[in-house]
């Protein structure tokens, strides 16, 4: 295929800032992303991930700070003149104009001549894999099919940063799956780098060459999906990263390790900063609380919810201590189980690091 994305080594954030008002919605972002990367915004609603992606894009202005393409400051370009490419969570398509028309679109504003648009268009809707569908209108496609023009849309201009604000939001969870690897595969073929916005962290982490964690307009923390999968640096990051567990509890240390209370009883965790002995956060993700017959702590299950392999179960420790634990056997309302967790998968923070 023809399309590429246009030449770039690097953008670059520096201190990226935006204010509504009296409400810092950005304090200073700074990123580097490399061309070809795949970076990943994620957080919960409210932390500043869609805002960065629309001053990115320009359609907000900075309060403070620059945005650099290579050695050229774009911050204060229009969004037209940055070129990038954009997909929206919910499509953006024009209902009136065919497949075709909607992904020449940007290409007839730019002057492109008709042959010229023509080519580009027949290799875009070629890339997302949908060249006999050119003539239609967007409401005789599925919703998958409608994100598919979105994303040929967004790539035909050959732009060096594809900007993805929750783009499979709308969709079921099959096309979901189909579409986080044709999101994917597309990237891959054309080069560019891409930055999407997201609250899932299944799709990060299974997207993303890096993914920037955010809450409250701040980076909490950046790292590949390996990295924020294993360690996370701070209680809230891990929070997101699936440590739904989080017991506020003390810690004595014993060796390399840490003695932490959890549900009454005494587990063995590690330390991810650097702590000696006081006030604790203990984060343990369900899935590394195991159902064991020997196993330190007893929960009687209160909810159990069949997800196929597993059972993912609510229960509450004798002290009331809520915890959140996968069985791969069946466990009813109402069954009290023993739980245990190893210490290496059992993450423990100071409060004061929090």
């Amino acid at each position: 295929m023809a399309i590429a994305a246009r030449d770039f080594r690097e953008l670059r954030l520096d201190g990226m800032s935006r204010n509504f008002g009296a409400v810092n919605a950005l304090k200073g972002v700074t990123l580097n992303v490399k061309r070809g990367e795949f970076i990943a915004l994620l957080g919960p609603s409210g932390c500043g991930k869609s805002t960065a992606l629309n001053c990115l894009a320009g359609l907000l202005t900075l309060s403070g700070g620059s945005i650099w393409l290579d050695k050229t400051r774009i911050d204060r370009l229009a969004p037209e003149d940055r070129g990038f490419g954009m997909v929206f969570q919910n499509y953006a398509l024009f209902p009136h104009m065919s497949v075709r028309r909607n992904i020449g679109f940007g290409l007839g504003m730019q002057g492109i001549a008709k042959e010229a648009i023509k080519r580009k268009v027949d290799e875009a809707l070629a890339i997302v894999r949908l060249g006999d569908q050119g003539e239609k209108l967007p409401g005789q496609l599925s919703g998958g099919q409608q994100q598919r023009v979105a994303i040929a849309r967004a790539i035909v201009i050959e732009p060096p940063l594809v900007l993805m604000d929750e783009p499979l939001s709308n969709l079921d969870a099959k096309l979901r799956l189909e579409m986080r690897a044709e999101i994917r595969r597309i990237h891959e073929l054309i080069g560019s780098a891409t930055i999407y916005v997201t609250h899932d962290q299944e799709e990060a982490l299974s997207l993303a060459d890096r993914i920037v964690v955010m809450r409250a307009g701040e980076v909490r923390q950046v790292g590949t999906p390996e990295d924020l999968y294993a360690r996370p640096a701070h209680p809230d990051v891990a929070e997101f990263m699936g440590y739904r567990n989080q017991i506020r509890t003390r810690a004595i240390r014993s060796g390399n390790l840490l003695n932490v209370s959890v549900g009454g009883v005494s587990l063995q965790g590690t330390a991810v900063d650097s702590i000696t002995d006081g006030e604790v956060v203990a984060t343990i993700r369900p899935d590394d609380l195991k159902v064991a017959d020997a196993g330190p702590i007893s929960v009687a299950v209160e909810s159990a919810q069949y997800h196929g392999r597993d059972f993912y179960c609510f229960g509450r420790a004798a002290d009331g201590t809520e915890l959140y634990f996968l069985s791969e056997r069946k466990v009813r309302k109402g069954d009290n189980v023993r739980l245990g967790a190893d210490a290496s998968r059992v993450l423990v923070y100071s409060r004061a690091g929090s």
